[in-house]
């Protein structure tokens, strides 16, 4: 398998230090059903990785493993670093504001100050008083990852986080995430489904099946990526491949994607972040 260099050039810098994740022969076991089989791979600081698989491959056994939230029946897992979970649903308090929800078991001084500044970083400084119920599927995810990182992460790990949001508010996901990831300066793995989210993002794709990863596959595109660039479509065919899914079949989400970037005006870019 090949762990190829990470293409954030502060990560590439980082490329020779200890990496921030190993395993190593990581097995997991439920009664009869064996999980993960003998699994080794490694994330570097800085890295981008996404895990792509169907479901029941084993991807959120591994997130959990990561997470700290199970341990391996056999083999190692090292995480040499503060890790925050951010998953398909925003897991916000109710009863709760924005920032209370950011702020709850912050330690220091000022956690409101912290939560404020999280909150404002991915956009949401206009929406701190409010509360779960009165947030769209966008805010509600953008608040829980103002919720990850006011921690102060090395390893972000996202579960799904994009999958119930509809694929414009996707797009803006994405590069809020992308530019997040520059600017910390962090190592990131992403559990998804969608290969054309996985090659937008990652610097490199993982491929689970049957608790086995089965490819690796370096993704080297120019930042900022869209679906109608060159070598993209090369890509996509490779890693549906590797799923063992054909372009005809490839998953709707992988298509709306294309089609919400398809649709988007030459003024995108002011659209996309907005």
């Amino acid at each position: 398998m090949n762990d190829a260099a990470p293409r954030n050039p502060d990560a590439a810098a980082a490329a020779t230090e200890a990496p921030t994740v190993r395993l190593h022969g990581v097995t997991r076991r439920f009664g009869a059903t064996l999980a993960l089989d003998a699994v080794d791979f490694s994330i570097r600081p800085g890295e981008f990785v996404a895990l792509l698989g169907r479901s029941g491959s084993g991807k959120s056994t591994l997130l959990r493993l990561l997470a700290g939230l199970d341990v391996p029946s056999a083999g190692s897992v090292e995480v040499r670093a503060r890790r925050t979970v951010v998953f398909q649903e925003p897991r916000l308090l109710p009863w709760r504001t924005a920032i209370q929800n950011v702020a709850l078991g912050l330690r220091g001084a000022a956690p409101q100050d912290h939560a404020r500044a999280a909150l404002e970083e991915v956009g949401l400084g206009h929406r701190l008083d409010a509360y779960p119920a009165t947030l769209s599927g966008g805010e509600a995810q953008r608040t829980a990852l103002a919720r990850a990182l006011v921690r102060d992460p090395q390893l972000l790990l996202l579960d799904e986080p994009f999958a119930a949001v509809d694929a414009l508010t996707r797009i803006r996901m994405h590069r809020l995430v992308e530019s997040l990831w520059k600017r910390h300066g962090l190592a990131v793995l992403l559990i998804t489904h969608d290969v054309d989210e996985a090659i937008l993002l990652a610097d490199r794709a993982l491929v689970i099946d049957t608790g086995r990863i089965t490819a690796s596959l370096a993704i080297d595109l120019p930042r900022p990526r869209e679906p109608g660039q060159s070598g993209f479509p090369d890509l996509r065919k490779r890693l549906l491949a590797a799923i063992g899914v054909t372009d005809a079949t490839r998953s709707e989400s992988t298509g709306e994607i294309h089609r919400a970037f398809a649709a988007l005006p030459s003024d995108a870019a002011s659209i996309i972040m907005a």
